[in-house]
């Protein structure tokens, strides 16, 4: 294994425990100490034989020397100094939880991705062999088949309401200090059980009471996986439970007395199984490692990989034990007072928001739109909450995407107020774009369209949408109705330029004759599907596509925008695909069909060529046609954000167009 230099930043109780254990680990060695004044450095320093200390936590992240990171600030700071120190291309081991959220661990997994560095999430005892133990007897089916999982960490910390543990501000409560612990188990007992590295739970309720501060005292969860595996998970900050793991399977159980700290020095702990009939078997897992050297060892060994192999924590893992006690709060309609709507929510990585200079966007131009639009617009329709909105429009941004795409009927409204909220916020309505929809059926009429207009201005907090759409057509409205009533709006200063989604190319084209003949502004954009995969039912009632020949001849001509929505097939191009993949129902009836396989094929080859994903290679072929396209995205996840991103860098020639299409 490789050696590594370590720095450590912040100087509280936890970080002395991890730089005991990196003294006596196999490949660790503590050079190096950041702390925000340099007394702190400097006590810490003489205290462990560490001459490097630094007074900031930048200059810690600047030491040449240091190779590695240990990030143990309170929770709330953890996202911010995770990413820089990746972006210092720094390897990162950061104190559980990784983040208050899961959109903040979605920044700091993608930071790492990004920049290449390796990540992993401090669940010391998810390094220790009595895991590993856990496994083979799980996987031994020595219970039978997994049904029940009990989980408990919790401890009292006397009422303190300027303590960390009971301070909104600080993150405090006992579901991300210690319940991530329960939480990360359940998940790790349920995933082994299933023949997996973890699983996801279904769903999870929970029980419990917030305190005077506005954090949990102490609170109780069920869980169901999927296979009927059940979890009963207990945390608390103000009384002492038993703090023990027990799992109950069909032909026995198994007893973990001491799961989550087992020996900090070395030694021996014991797992008891009990068979059904049987005399209780006791298992003793000995190990002469300290427990945190054998988590700075865990980093070492995986260094080269970016992340650890389970059942250590990988990032995916990460991800869903966040995502996992988000759903325990939102039981307890628990959120801290950074996550609400009204809060700052400043960007994860405590700089201003700025546009990388090494983006690789690209823009195009819509008639009566002021400002370059960039190629791919972002979808708001799945972002759910502030917290997560903020992280999501702040990374679009960031790599130069400028374009946002809402309607008036999304969500009751909610995804234009996070929307108008996160603009208002970065003060950025003058550098981004913002289509906004409305007229949807059955309210698709010209006295529905002014008023959801007036409503969406209202919730998107401007004075003007830069594009209007109308989100369905009314043939029973003649279509110079439609064209006087938004022409209204335009001289108002309300729209600057409009088209129509979902409408039929012989309605647009009556439009712009109309338009024409009455001196007024006419349709710019259209907002059909259009996707290498054609689309064979449409989703929702009412949705047409533009990528019949028809179509694609009069675009040619026209040199209408397309903003393609559903540019992707929803997943068609990945492994949520498949002549055999029948488990989701929308894709098979949406996508699903000879030639789209066929075409599917042909970009899994392509795309093999050029050493990207088949999903760049299907986002590539919309925006490669020969008439104006914006690719309509609908990212939930950072990840998805940056796989979009890819199909930026792929050129296709105009014959690889029309070898992919296989018209």
């Amino acid at each position: 294994m490789p050696k590594l230099n370590w720095g450590i930043l912040a100087t509280g109780n936890i970080a002395r425990a991890f730089a005991r254990g990196v003294a006596h680990s196999r490949t660790g060695k503590l050079i190096a100490v950041g702390s925000r004044s340099q007394e702190s450095a400097d006590k810490f320093g003489a205290e462990f034989g560490v001459s490097r200390c630094h007074g900031s936590y930048e200059a810690l992240l600047a030491d040449p020397e240091v190779q590695a990171v240990y990030v143990c600030t309170p929770h709330p700071m953890h996202a911010e100094w995770a990413i820089k120190a990746a972006e210092a291309k720094k390897h990162v081991l950061c104190e559980k939880p990784i983040g208050i959220n899961h959109a903040q661990a979605m920044a700091i997994v993608e930071a790492a991705r990004r920049n290449d560095v390796f990540l992993m999430e401090a669940f010391m005892y998810r390094c220790h062999p009595q895991i590993k133990k856990l496994v083979e007897l799980l996987r031994e089916k020595v219970i039978g088949e997994v049904r029940l999982i009990q989980a408990t960490f919790g401890f009292d910390a006397g009422f303190s309401p300027e303590g960390r543990l009971f301070k909104n501000a600080l993150g405090g409560g006992g579901i991300l200090d210690v319940g991530c612990y329960a939480t990360s188990m359940s998940r790790l007992v349920a995933g082994v059980a299933m023949g997996r590295d973890f699983a996801e739970p279904l769903e999870v309720t929970a029980v419990g009471r917030l305190g005077e501060t506005g954090i949990d005292e102490w609170t109780v969860a069920s869980a169901k996986f999927p296979g009927d595996i059940l979890a009963q998970l207990c945390t608390a900050v103000r009384l002492t439970p038993e703090n023990v793991v027990r799992i109950f399977g069909t032909e026995g159980s198994i007893f973990l007395p001491t799961p989550w700290i087992p020996g900090r020095q070395g030694g021996a702990v014991k797992i008891i199984v009990n068979r059904n009939g049987e005399k209780p078997r006791t298992i003793a897992v000995r190990t002469s490692a300290w427990l945190y050297g054998l988590e700075a060892d865990t980093v070492a060994k995986h260094v080269k990989k970016r992340q650890a192999a389970p059942p250590a924590m990988s990032w995916e893992d990460t991800l869903g034990n966040m995502r996992m006690l988000d759903m325990w709060r939102a039981a307890l309609r628990f959120e801290y007072d950074s996550e609400k709507f009204d809060a700052p929510h400043p960007p994860v990585n405590g700089r201003p928001l700025a546009v990388c200079p090494k983006h690789r966007m690209k823009y195009g131009q819509i008639p009566g739109v002021t400002k370059p639009v960039s190629r791919l617009i972002m979808g708001c329709d799945n972002q759910g909450g502030m917290a997560h909105a903020a992280v999501m429009f702040d990374d679009f941004f960031t790599l130069g995407g400028n374009c946002f795409d809402t309607a008036n009927i999304y969500g009751g409204g909610r995804p234009e107020r996070l929307l108008g909220e996160w603009v208002r916020k970065r003060g950025l309505r003058e550098q981004v774009n913002i289509i906004g929809k409305g007229a949807h059926t059955p309210h698709c009429n010209p006295e529905a369209l002014a008023r959801q207009l007036h409503e969406s201005l209202d919730r998107l907090q401007t004075e003007y949408v830069d594009i209007y759409l109308m989100h369905r057509d009314n043939p029973e409205v003649p279509v110079g109705e439609f064209v006087e009533v938004i022409n209204e709006h335009i001289r108002a200063g309300r729209i600057r330029a409009w088209g129509g989604s979902n409408w039929t190319l012989d309605r647009v084209e009556a439009a712009i004759l109309y338009a024409q003949s009455k001196g007024l502004i006419g349709p710019v954009a259209v907002s059909n599907n259009f996707s290498l995969a054609e689309m064979i039912q449409p989703p929702w009632e009412g949705c047409l596509t533009a990528s019949d020949p028809a179509s694609r001849a009069w675009f040619r001509q026209r040199k209408v925008a397309l903003l393609a929505w559903s540019s992707q097939a929803r997943g068609f191009f990945t492994d949520r695909a498949g002549p055999r993949r029948t488990d989701d129902e929308e894709l098979v009836r949406c996508w699903y069909s000879e030639a789209n396989f066929a075409r599917r094929a042909r970009a899994y080859e392509l795309a093999a060529k050029k050493r990207v994903e088949p999903i760049n290679i299907a986002l590539a072929y919309v925006l490669a046609q020969p008439f104006p396209t914006f690719a309509l995205i609908g990212p939930r996840t950072l990840g998805e954000i940056t796989s979009s991103f890819k199909g930026l860098e792929v050129e296709l020639t105009e014959a690889e167009v029309k070898w992919l299409d296989g018209r």
